[in-house]
């Protein structure tokens, strides 16, 4: 993606460069600043801290840090200690793992004196290879689309809802709920989105309306709670939100507030879409509810806003009365009965777990070794 004519990624090494480049999520959409990451421990709490998040950028970020563990220290018992600190930064998203999974054994495997360049290599090719699975999840959603859009037998735009961040922040580029997006709009559609605010930290409002407006997409801000009402009122033609770990049974786990959009879309006959790559799938586990860790944030999130004042300089306010106790859970499950489809690199599948093993036939032996 472009700001203001110059592409960016949300994550990028750069030649000869032992340190890791990120763009600071916490002060867009005021302020719009690249920072240097130069050691595992700065990884770690940009990850924690939300300077960077999105379920698929955390984990080529994590792939990154382990870059950077292994300059500090290559040795087998620092790289798993790096690991185990990178892993407990955010408990709910899956590709966290999944990038340390896949990292950690080949370093391992290699000899000390070549695990700095064989890390750097790996965390370039997941960052190469998460642009490339995002992009065709926007083909396969553009497909989608083009079926529903009501393009040609209306002037009226196809109003797309969706909640939180998943566009190309979230990502390393091209994002997962707006890809589909994004590539529909660049094929002359007419599509307008309703952007919920997305509380407590506000992604919708202050990234994903940021990203849309640099890609001159008609979008309309709304708090949260307004999407039954629009749904309601015939206002919105489908639901797009991203996810930040699937079960193999198709439960989507993602931000907080999105079950109750599901259930509001459900009730009103909207299709409710969850557009995934399938390194947020979990194949280890089928109850989304009872099974995937719920992330609890601190309170103050809840306690506190941060925007600008009439003088355009940031400013933090508290919207609670003093003492009030808070409950900060950062993520909810969808139950696969509300999806109406998960949007893959792959295809588009319905949410079940025959479904999403026909487009990964990679995983029926090892589903069957477990079940058995």
């Amino acid at each position: 993606m472009k700001v203001d004519g110059q592409h960016y990624r949300s994550i990028w090494l750069e030649d000869g460069e032992r340190s890791v480049f990120v763009i600071d999520q916490t002060l867009l959409p005021f302020e719009f600043r690249v920072r240097q990451l130069r050691s595992t421990t700065q990884t770690i709490d940009a990850i924690a801290t939300m300077v960077v998040r999105g379920a698929p950028l955390i984990g080529a970020t994590a792939a990154c840090g382990l870059f950077l563990a292994a300059q500090e220290d290559p040795s087998d018992e620092y790289l798993k200690e790096s690991a185990s600190r990178l892993l407990a930064a955010r408990p709910t998203a899956t590709n966290l793992g999944w990038a340390l999974e896949r990292m950690l054994p080949q370093l391992l495997s290699e000899p000390i004196t070549d695990r700095v360049e064989a890390a750097r290599l790996e965390a370039q090719n997941i960052c190469d290879e998460d642009v490339g699975i995002n992009s065709q999840i926007g083909t396969h959603g553009l497909r989608l689309l083009t079926e529903r859009c009501h393009l040609g037998q209306s002037n009226e735009p196809f109003n797309i809802l969706t909640h939180c961040n998943a566009g190309w922040l979230a990502t390393v580029d091209w994002g997962t709920a707006l890809s589909p997006i994004f590539k529909a709009h660049d094929a002359g559609m007419n599509i307008h989105v309703w952007v919920d605010e997305t509380r407590p930290r506000n992604q919708g409002a202050s990234l994903t309306a940021w990203e849309l407006k640099a890609h001159d997409i008609p979008h309309t801000v709304v708090v949260d709670n307004a999407g039954g009402h629009l749904m309601q009122h015939g206002q919105v033609d489908a639901c797009i939100v991203g996810s930040d770990r699937t079960t193999r049974s198709g439960d989507v786990c993602n931000k907080i507030g999105t079950y109750l959009k599901a259930l509001a879309a459900k009730a009103n006959d909207v299709p409710f879409f969850a557009a995934i790559p399938s390194s947020t799938i979990d194949w280890a586990i089928s109850d989304g509810i009872s099974e995937i860790p719920i992330e609890e944030r601190a309170g103050i999130e809840v306690t506190h806003i941060t925007g600008v004042d009439e003088k355009n300089q940031p400013t933090r306010v508290r919207l609670t009365p003093e003492g009030s106790q808070t409950a900060n859970p950062a993520f909810d499950v969808t139950p696969r009965g509300y999806v109406s489809g998960i949007i893959t690199e792959r295809g588009v599948c319905e949410a079940s777990e025959t479904a999403l093993l026909n487009l990964y036939p990679e995983h029926i032996q090892k589903q069957q070794k477990n079940q058995g």
